[in-house]
């Protein structure tokens, strides 16, 4: 049976997740928790832009759109860098897809 033989280096993609962040009440600053969020990123993700969705009675959520590397964890670690900044009431993850 022939071998296989693959020549450089082999690299996982990248997936694509859209964030759910709810922030604790209505008078968060949303421009300074967007800032505050991008800081907490792990190392190897990075945000790929925002969107707002008005929730209720005034509440706006943000979602960022976060590229992470298609490993194991995957986005694990950018919800607990998330859920640990300050105002942060909940983070969930809305949809996941391979780039």
């Amino acid at each position: 049976m022939p071998g296989l033989w693959l020549y450089g280096a082999i690299t996982m993609g990248k997936v694509a997740a859209g964030v759910k962040v709810m922030p604790q009440n209505p008078e968060v600053d949303l421009d300074d928790l967007q800032e505050r969020l991008e800081q907490a990123l792990p190392e190897g993700a990075k945000i790929n832009g925002f969107e707002r969705e008005e929730v209720a009675f005034g509440l706006v959520a943000l979602l960022p759109t976060v590229i992470v590397p298609d490993e194991a964890g995957g986005t694990e670690a950018v919800e607990e860098a998330f859920s640990a900044v300050e105002d942060v009431e909940s983070v969930s993850i809305e949809n996941v897809g391979r780039l």
